[in-house]
């Protein structure tokens, strides 16, 4: 049996103690979320009716991890996660709390309702990153691709259950209690976090700090154009299929003539459509690839969107909106897959935070815009509007293929360590890195062309920057040279080139003459005495 394939099908984690228990706790914990989500939303319609302040709530949730996602990615790196997951429950709680009390004294005001929806958007920005880069500790290396499904699978879970109980609580015992039932489904997930015997992180001489791995973070983003495609389908998609999100409390009342309870009972419904459509997409992939997959889910959204418009009978838009969210969760993952697909382990956790930032920059611009639109247009002219720019948006970007995600993007460790005379320090630098080629002129075009990608390689890893030179006395001898901010940069340089830029490097160097490889110097910066 290959030892890249889970060693007991697709809920095997759930047989590792610790992994099965902090499953367990994430399910609970996001279904009091969704229960608070759902109380804040409602809320929010009795206290004003305007759509725009309606889609503000949106837009608070969701502008924190906007803002705060890529350093949240780099805290993952750098702190104990354990420690860092239990700080950010108890944000999350003591926000509940409040609302909570809030609710149950009479005094939540519209700005009060926003300013703490925007406090728990925090708290969602922080602990996302930091869930998603502790499965590979919770469970064998086989069995990871099966552990992140099931986390999709518990988010969906819970996205049935928690608006569904949610409403329903709200409608029988009120805001308040709904809010304290998210309360203690915090705690139950602290408790689970204290119990998980995580060991200490090891000491990494190499280890980054906070604002080296934000840099190498960002570098490697602006230098990866696959990413980049990756990042511009997703702002398309979800900026304008958020107009169903932002308006869906005003669609449950207004057009629909809900309740609280009908309002919980139509996100379930979209919850277990996701879950629906979590189960049949290994049968569309068999038929579909990546590009086809987002194109039928944007299809389906806007065929969704445009039929709550017409004010359906309620169960007819509980079983449209079943359709919303297997198209939803087919979005989100063909999208995270491809992003996941393309990074490297070393900056998987930053990558990710920019995919997130994206997505909830483009959720949030969307909500605010929606919101506006709907000032003018009313809820069913906005959703109408939002079914059309999401259905010629998927046609003009399906052009615009998303990466197969099919290169080696393990390791090489081929790169000879750097010769010196004497230990550097780590943090001396900038560092200047000379490789000279031998290139005969009719090699020169296709050897530049080749040098061209090699260059992204370059500054992908931690160069700033990048060029190429050549020889004026002997224009054969060409000199590729490349900046980075310190020595100990250049030596995670040497770990993060993977067998994918191997052969890059090896495209390269098959047009180098001479039976010697090419020449490589370090230079280093000169600190002289009196000088800044």
């Amino acid at each position: 049996m290959n030892a890249a394939k889970s060693s007991g099908g697709s809920f095997a984690p759930l047989r590792q103690p610790v992994f099965a228990v902090l499953w367990a706790a994430t399910v609970l914990g996001n279904t009091g979320s969704f229960m608070r989500d759902v109380a804040s939303a409602w809320l929010m319609t009795d206290l004003s009716a305007s759509p725009a302040a309606v889609a503000m709530v949106q837009a608070a949730g969701t502008l924190p991890i906007f803002l705060l996602a890529i350093p949240a990615g780099v805290l993952t790196d750098i702190l104990d996660r354990r420690r860092f997951l239990i700080v950010v429950q108890l944000l999350l709680a003591s926000v509940s709390i409040t609302l909570m009390a809030l609710s149950y004294t009479g005094m939540l005001s519209v700005s009060a309702l926003i300013g703490l929806t925007f406090l728990g958007g925090i708290g969602a920005a922080l602990m996302g990153p930091t869930w998603q880069a502790i499965v590979p500790e919770l469970v064998p290396r086989q069995d990871v691709k099966s552990a992140v499904a099931l986390n999709s699978l518990g988010i969906n879970i819970a996205r049935s259950i928690g608006p569904a109980a949610g409403g329903l609580l709200l409608a029988a015992f009120g805001a308040a209690f709904t809010y304290g039932a998210d309360v203690a489904s915090y705690f139950v997930v602290i408790a689970a976090l204290i119990w998980w015997p995580r060991a200490k992180n090891a000491n990494d001489e190499l280890a980054e700090g906070f604002f080296g791995a934000f840099r190498a973070g960002l570098r490697y983003t602006r230098a990866s154009r696959p990413l980049h495609v990756v990042l511009l389908r997703a702002a398309i998609f979800f900026a304008f299929a958020s107009a169903v999100w932002a308006l869906l409390p005003l669609v449950a009342r207004q057009l629909l003539g809900g309740d609280a309870g009908f309002y919980g009972i139509l996100l379930g419904a979209v919850g277990a459509g996701a879950i629906g459509g979590a189960l049949v997409m290994p049968k569309l992939r068999e038929h579909l690839d990546a590009d086809g997959l987002l194109l039928g889910s944007a299809i389906v959204a806007a065929v969704v969107m445009g039929a709550l418009s017409l004010a359906p009978p309620q169960w007819l838009a509980v079983v449209i909106l079943l359709f919303l969210g297997a198209a939803w969760i087919t979005a989100l993952t063909t999208l995270n897959g491809a992003a996941q697909a393309v990074l490297p382990n070393w900056v998987r956790g930053r990558g990710l935070a920019v995919y997130l930032t994206v997505f909830n920059g483009a959720m949030t611009a969307g909500s605010l815009g929606w919101g506006a639109v709907g000032e003018v247009a009313g809820v069913s002219g906005t959703l109408l509007i939002g079914a059309v720019g999401l259905l010629v948006a998927a046609v003009a970007m399906h052009r615009l293929k998303l990466p197969a995600g099919d290169t080696d993007l393990v390791p090489s460790n081929h790169w000879p360590e750097p010769l010196v005379a004497e230990p550097v320090a780590h943090d001396r630098g900038p560092v200047l890195i000379l490789i000279e080629y031998n290139v005969e002129k009719h090699h020169r075009s296709a050897f530049l062309h080749a040098l061209d990608g090699l260059s992204q390689e370059r500054r992908r890893d931690g160069a700033y920057g990048w060029g190429v030179t050549e020889d004026s006395a002997d224009p054969q001898k060409i000199v590729e040279w490349f900046m980075v901010e310190s020595w100990a940069e250049h030596l995670r340089q040497h770990k993060r080139v993977s067998n994918a830029d191997a052969d890059v490097q090896g495209k390269v160097l098959a047009y180098h003459s001479g039976t010697e490889r090419p020449v490589v110097r370090h230079f280093l910066t000169i600190n002289r005495p009196g000088k800044a």
